[in-house]
């Protein structure tokens, strides 16, 4: 028979039953919706913490306090294990360092022109701007003198720049932080948001003795800091960074062997790396459990085209005595299963789609339908209409042609 033909009679019994046929792929369109959704859920979730991470800065290590070791580093002002002296032994003894960045940091009420905005300030060194991959768009960054003076000049986030000041330029304002004035000298390079909502652009930045001695005041050491960065030069000598940086913070506080660090160290390359394989893991997982509805609807299909058999036993009997081989009956109701199968896949990957896009722009989500996603359903789609129709397509082929015309 001509293969033209076996299409045209499939799709026609397909076409003759339009409400049987629709009920039948269903099981198909909510499995390949669903795996479609969760893998861009999965993905976008990969994105939004690869953001989030990156925009920390390359080639980072985070050293912070260790605040679970011991009641003493508990206690109110004594919880800043990490000193000046920490981050100068760093910067000389430590290899392949590109840069050092010492902070502390405190929540602070802007005042100018009128216009209030609360925010976060970060006492910094000028080498903050290369550790955290940061450029200033707008006037410049404080510089080594001003620094160590402890000069009152801020550089701000683009968020605060707009809060305080619209479009206009900050440049040269005067901002009261806490009732102390300072005066703007640059404004960061929009960065945009981070991962969990937090907007990287709404901080300011200031000489870090200043905010020691203006803003956070009594509440800890004047040595202390609360974080160093760490900017490793390559991605290769990171981990060997790590390690030094490690060595040498235990003799610094002098903690023996067996002893806990009073320091944590955290590889953001690592981070993103482990974060990376749970995502991934999960997304693996979920498509896996959304897979499941393809399987029923494979059981819905065959279950169709066995009662198909049983209703065109007759249609089936008068094709054969007409000379139709059996190879061509067997043809003809497998191509009605992977018709069927890869309609339902077609109608659930757009369902997929446009859910996944709907489900990213309701949740501010990064949208991300793979390329992959839909060879890989129609695939999917079209081997479950081969492997639950290859049954039923073999009992029809099977029938007798005498006995398939007596059947009433």
């Amino acid at each position: 028979m001509n293969p033209f033909e076996l299409v045209r009679f499939a799709f026609g019994a397909i076409i003759a039953h339009p409400m049987r046929s629709v009920l039948t792929s269903l099981g198909v369109v909510i499995g390949v919706a669903a795996v479609v959704i969760m893998t861009s859920i999965g993905l976008g979730a990969q994105t939004q913490v690869t953001n989030a991470i990156s925009g920390l800065g390359s080639n980072l290590i985070i050293v912070m306090p260790n605040f679970q070791r011991g009641p003493v580093a508990q206690a109110a002002g004594g919880g800043f294990s990490l000193r000046d002296s920490d981050v100068e032994a760093i910067q000389k003894q430590v290899q392949n360092v590109a840069a050092v960045a010492p902070t502390v940091r405190g929540q602070v009420q802007l005042a100018s022109d009128g216009a209030n905005w609360n925010t976060r300030i970060e006492g910094v060194t000028p080498d903050y701007l290369e550790a955290r991959d940061l450029s200033v768009t707008q006037g410049r960054m404080f510089d080594e003198r001003e620094a160590r003076q402890g000069r009152k000049v801020l550089v701000v986030g683009a968020t605060v720049a707009r809060e305080l000041w619209g479009d206009s330029d900050p440049v040269g304002r005067r901002v009261r932080v806490r009732a102390v004035p300072f005066e703007v000298i640059g404004v960061l390079e929009s960065k945009g948001q981070a991962g969990f909502g937090q907007d990287q652009d709404d901080v300011v930045l200031a000489p870090l003795s200043a905010v020691r001695s203006r803003i956070t005041g009594r509440r800890s050491r004047g040595d202390a800091v609360q974080t160093i960065y760490v900017k490793a030069v390559s991605d290769s000598t990171l981990d060997q960074v790590q390690e030094e940086v490690t060595n040498l913070l235990r003799d610094q506080h002098k903690i023996r062997q067996g002893e806990d660090d009073d320091f944590q160290t955290q590889n953001m390359a690592s981070i993103l790396e482990a974060s990376q394989t749970a995502i991934k893991t999960f997304t693996l997982l979920l498509a896996a459990v959304a897979g499941v509805s393809l399987v029923v609807g494979g059981v819905g299909i065959m279950n169709i085209m066995l009662v198909a058999v049983t209703e065109r036993t007759r249609e089936i009997g008068l094709r054969m005595a007409l000379g139709a081989k059996r190879s061509d009956v067997l043809i003809q109701f497998a191509l009605e299963s992977v018709a069927l199968s890869l309609v339902g896949g077609l109608i659930g990957l757009g369902i997929g789609a446009l859910g996944a896009f709907g489900i990213a722009k309701l949740g501010n989500w990064p949208a991300a339908v793979p390329a992959w996603a839909g060879p890989l359903a129609l695939g999917f789609s079209v081997a479950v209409g081969l492997v639950f129709g290859a049954y039923p397509s073999w009992r029809a082929a099977r029938l007798d042609p005498i006995e398939a015309l007596r059947r009433e």
